[in-house]
């Protein structure tokens, strides 16, 4: 039993576990591929539901042909779609932060009424009265 793992080991050239692990890539690299036009076919506003499902069934039945023809008709709109998705989330994520925020933390509103004060725009009893809603709040 011993013996016959070892022979295999010692049968397996180094070639050809070379010539394996890129074909694994291949094979690893493919599937991203096609997980990404699909992805993208999903995705996409502008593609109606006949155009999707269309696409979605010739990528699926003829995976070759199909996903190098997607590339080739509609590859370069991959890359604009994506960045605009990232742009509207960027967007979307900092409306959001600007929202639960608030208008910012205490320690800049009270050195922006002491500039108030330092120019003379506000007295002293207007800085004392805003400085203490500042920090009641």
């Amino acid at each position: 039993m011993k013996d016959s793992i070892l022979n295999l080991a010692v049968d397996y050239p180094l070639l050809n576990m070379f010539w394996t692990m890129l074909m694994i890539f291949l094979w690893v690299l493919w599937f991203f591929l096609l997980f990404r036009i699909i992805g993208d076919i999903f995705r996409d506003d502008e593609l109606g539901g006949w155009g999707k499902s269309g696409w979605t069934v010739f990528v699926i039945l003829l995976p070759f042909l199909g996903v190098f023809v997607y590339l080739i008709a509609r590859g370069r709109g991959m890359g604009e779609r994506d960045l605009k998705r990232a742009q509207r989330n960027e967007e979307e994520f900092r409306s959001y932060v600007r929202q639960s925020g608030g208008t910012g933390s205490q320690a800049e509103e009270l050195s922006q009424l002491a500039e108030l004060k330092n120019r003379g725009e506000i007295t002293e009893a207007e800085f004392q009265q805003a400085k203490a809603k500042v920090l009641t709040a």
